[in-house]
């Protein structure tokens, strides 16, 4: 069966201006355009769209999705599962939140008592969830579950003072990349500064500290665009080669 753009836009709930937006960055084409000009999709096209819009609701941006989709080796059913899995962190998310908007409004009624630690407990769970969603897959594979595990239940336990240290090294060691991409200077007490900040960041959640993995997180860094928007994004411009380059120096 075949639908005009009206159709599949009525369908979907995807604006036409949208679809057309779509097949102008080569993310949805349609399987033809008719002799009257209008663009017209079949089922394969209906059935793309549909992972497009699993993936806008997962937070990938179009040019990832395209990219995604357009893998050789992409499939459908390995996406889906994917995708369940995703979903079902983001459920137990929001459940834990509702679990805790719940106790904080018994606590402010002084119905229960709330230890501090349970206060922002929920938040770093949701970290944990968006981290796992987001990097899961890859750094699983690349360190193993048992790491991974192991430093997710080292982080899970973070007092308040700690999480707020976390957060206060890891805006130096932004200021530290700043400085060193003023001068490219690998040796300064700036890049220095730069991979203690990181290493002593990373000793957060790593159970131990291992100079060969931490190059590993800088190589990983650089390959996978996700992690170096990261960086990029906080330093508003492109310091992550230049982290890895830093850690590659310093590791030992």
């Amino acid at each position: 069966m075949e639908y005009t753009i009206k159709k599949i836009a009525c369908m979907s709930g995807v604006s036409t201006r949208t679809l057309r937006y779509y097949d102008d960055i080569d993310l949805l084409k349609p399987a033809r355009i008719n002799s009257s000009g209008y663009r017209i999709y079949g089922e394969k096209e209906i059935d793309r769209l549909q992972l497009i819009l699993f993936y806008r609701k997962l937070d990938l941006k179009l040019e990832e999705i395209r990219n995604i989709l357009n893998d050789p080796n992409y499939s459908i059913q390995s996406a889906l599962a994917d995708h369940y899995q995703q979903l079902l962190l983001k459920k137990a998310e929001i459940d834990h939140l509702l679990a805790t908007v719940k106790m904080t409004m018994r606590y402010h009624k002084g119905e229960i008592e709330m230890k501090n630690h349970d206060k922002f407990e929920v938040f770093k769970q949701a970290k944990l969830a968006e981290n796992e969603m987001n990097y899961g897959k890859e750094i699983r594979e690349k360190y193993s579950d048992e790491v991974i595990d192991a430093s997710n239940q080292k982080w899970s336990s973070l007092t308040k003072k700690q999480f707020e240290q976390m957060g206060k090294i890891e805006q130096e060691l932004i200021e530290n990349l700043k400085q060193v991409a003023k001068t490219g200077d690998l040796s300064s007490p700036d890049a220095e500064a730069a991979y203690n900040n990181h290493k002593t960041w990373l000793s957060f959640s790593w159970p131990s500290y291992n100079a060969e993995a931490h190059k590993g997180l800088g190589d990983m860094y650089v390959a996978d665009q996700r992690f170096a928007q990261y960086y990029d994004q906080k330093a508003d411009q492109k310091v992550t080669s230049l982290l890895r380059d830093i850690i590659y120096r310093y590791a030992k």
